[in-house]
């Protein structure tokens, strides 16, 4: 069997690691920035950290800012015609999954226009060439877009979540600094971070994985288990908060090669019909599927819980798998996750829609336990 990792050419971490911006501009041989962010991030002056490096070195750049936290089809269209209009020759991605995963198709789109219809984008789709340039700077310790050959858009026609898997997106640097993240609310730390462990988890249990990708993803979640919760209850403690930018990083080094399973299969509808969160999806999720695929990889749930300081010397695989999904239910009730879907507003009778999608939706195939629709809709239901 032939297993493909692909990775960054180049990435930086740290705190202040921002600071690299111009030498690395200048390395890749750009010249002008078109800058995608969100209106909030401007608003609270976190992309301001990365734009006075910019101004300092004298490097001109345009703004994109209509950036949704579901960024949709239409948001995409805008930001290739801005791209088109700016003069830049390279995106400057700051933000969550959001603004990168925007930067991404919209670089893709910008140097393969047959796919201007954003929907021919998802799956894997057949593009020819790289992405126009990207830098990316993460803003949240969560989807670790920065490292990934996916990303996500919403078809708000059709109520879907799409899923784009293409190695030509990849940011040709990341630059993961810590000090980005300071400002983040509570909340979004504690959901941005539990989609990082369920990227940890999935990529750890899913069918493609394999001893390259296992020992990511179990230093991945070492690393949560240890700093998420005092980066939620210390947002300024810069131990905490790097050692989230980078466990996340580290699970999205693995889980963009291997794959993930039906916790995000179930979570993408929730996110593209009702808008809810999706760190908050996965998080409510990640413990019932848990529970559901320990028969299928009773080895791999005894290295969560040794990664999660639950494992106790001499417990069966079963006890130590049981430990292993009430240390994650336990992490999210301690950082504030909700716990049941009708605390979002789903209802009985949301199950059958949401259910008939998630078995569709490309993350699904990957679970290691087999599913049918009518499985996720019990497993709905066990979450309601």
């Amino acid at each position: 069997m032939i297993n493909r990792f692909i990775l960054n050419e180049v990435s930086y971490f740290g705190p202040g690691a921002r600071e690299v911006l111009p030498q690395e501009i200048t390395r890749l041989g750009l010249h002008k920035a078109f800058v995608a962010t969100d209106k909030e991030l401007i608003k609270f002056g976190v992309a301001d950290k990365v734009l006075g490096v910019l101004n300092a070195a004298a490097i001109p750049y345009e703004i994109f800012s209509e950036i949704k936290p579901n960024p949709t089809v239409s948001n995409v269209k805008a930001g290739v015609k801005a791209f088109a209009e700016s003069g830049a020759d390279f995106i400057l991605a700051i933000g969550g999954g959001s603004s990168i995963d925007t930067a991404k198709a919209i670089g893709i789109i910008s140097n393969n226009p047959d796919f201007s219809d954003v929907v021919s984008l998802e799956g894997v789709a057949g593009t020819k060439k790289k992405s126009v340039p990207i830098i990316a700077l993460p803003t949240t310790a969560g989807t670790a877009a920065e490292v990934t050959i996916n990303y996500v858009i919403t078809d708000e026609a059709n109520e879907k979540k799409m899923v784009c898997i293409d190695p030509n997106d990849i940011p040709a640097t990341a630059i993961v600094d810590a000090e980005l993240m300071y400002t983040l609310p509570k909340s979004l730390t504690a959901s941005t971070g539990l989609d990082a462990l369920t990227h940890a988890i999935e990529g750890l249990i899913t069918k493609g994985a394999w001893e390259m990708s296992d020992m990511f993803e179990i230093k991945a979640i070492e690393m949560i288990t240890r700093y998420l919760e005092t980066a939620v209850k210390e947002p300024l403690n810069s131990e905490a908060r790097n050692g989230m930018a980078v466990a996340q990083y580290i699970a999205g080094m693995a889980f963009s090669n291997v794959g993930l399973g039906v916790v995000h299969g179930m979570a993408h509808p929730l996110g593209a019909i009702f808008d809810i969160p999706h760190g908050v999806a996965n998080a409510l999720l990640l413990p019932i599927v848990m529970k559901f695929n320990a028969p299928a990889a009773l080895d791999k749930y005894v290295d969560i819980a040794k990664a999660m300081k639950v494992y106790i010397p001499g417990m069966s695989r079963e006890v130590a798998a049981q430990a292993a999904v009430l240390a994650v239910k336990s992490l999210a009730m301690r950082v504030g996750i909700p716990q049941h879907l009708s605390d979002l507003g789903i209802k009985e009778e949301d199950l059958e829609r949401l259910a008939e999608a998630a078995f569709a939706d490309v993350c699904t195939p990957g679970n290691p336990r087999e599913v049918s629709k009518e499985i996720i809709l019990e497993l709905y239901r066990k979450a309601l």
